[in-house]
């Protein structure tokens, strides 16, 4: 585990900022290639991609705030200033659920200043934010954080003692939820790019994604260990987090899409919009 590749005093290269400038660097080049084949320049692609990294980390942020204000109560301007109370430079504490119901906000916004259908747009994403999520758990797990519970399987992990997930679990081994989400990811990552390869009514390529995350997240979500605030109850070993239940809203959204844009002649939005000003 390398939760810090360059340590300078008091500010430090963390091996968990770099995944994220990575996956969002990776997204934003597999967008602005595809974009053409979806109707849309590679302008407005990389303008929107800009946006989306602004908001997502805006929304994994607050999200992380709200549900453990704890952590900020008696310092509530380490929320948003870049040098904490105890003097390190750099703000820590995301959550990916938050980033990414920022980012399909800020896409729809977008979308409809600029004169694109909004489910054309999230279609031309998925692939991108399929990727991002991938590396982004590659950062999780060099960092020790969104780790699991307790478990004897052979591939378990210990973390040291200085992680989060070591601090915690000081001398157990646990479940690699990183990595299952990470290869969860890598597997839906080439089926979005071949699914998306063909013409599919808008929609349906988001569709799948929102239920296939979902489901594959609330799955994982059981292995995951999580503070108390995280909770919203539990009944015996059951727990339904925050985040289930986001992962839940996802399932449901993805059923929908599915069921109505079915029904949507194939093409025909995009083929309106191709040559559209961006």
């Amino acid at each position: 585990m390398y939760p810090i590749l360059f340590d300078f005093g008091r500010f430090s290269l963390h091996t968990y900022g770099l995944a994220m400038a990575v996956a969002f660097g990776l997204g934003i080049l597999l967008a602005t290639k595809r974009a053409d084949r979806h109707g849309m320049t590679d302008k407005f692609a990389l303008d929107l991609s800009y946006l989306i990294l602004i908001f997502s980390l805006v929304g994994a942020r607050f999200t992380y705030v709200v549900t453990h204000w704890s952590e900020f109560s008696d310092h509530p301007f380490d929320v948003i200033s870049p040098i904490q109370h105890d003097g390190q430079i750099g703000i820590a504490g995301l959550v990916l659920l938050g980033g990414v119901i920022g980012g399909f906000a800020t896409a729809y916004i977008y979308s409809r200043r600029r004169g694109h259908n909004f489910l054309a747009v999230t279609d031309l994403f998925i692939p991108s934010l399929i990727l991002g999520i991938a590396v982004g758990r590659l950062g999780c797990y060099f960092n020790g954080c969104c780790f699991g519970m307790p478990t004897h399987l052979p591939w378990c992990v210990h973390f040291p003692e200085v992680s989060l997930a070591g601090s915690v679990f000081s001398s157990e081994c646990l479940h690699p939820t990183q990595l299952y989400e990470f290869l969860y990811m890598m597997l839906l990552f080439p089926l979005a790019l071949w699914y998306a390869s063909k013409p599919r009514a808008e929609g349906i390529v988001t569709g799948w994604f929102l239920g296939l995350y979902g489901l594959g997240r609330y799955v994982i979500e059981g292995l995951r260990w999580y503070e108390s605030e995280m909770i919203l109850f539990q009944s015996g070993e059951y727990r339904f987090t925050f985040s289930r239940l986001i992962s839940l809203g996802m399932i449901l959204a993805g059923v929908y899409l599915l069921r109505t844009r079915r029904k949507i002649p194939v093409g025909l939005g995009n083929s309106a919009r191709r040559g559209t000003a961006s």
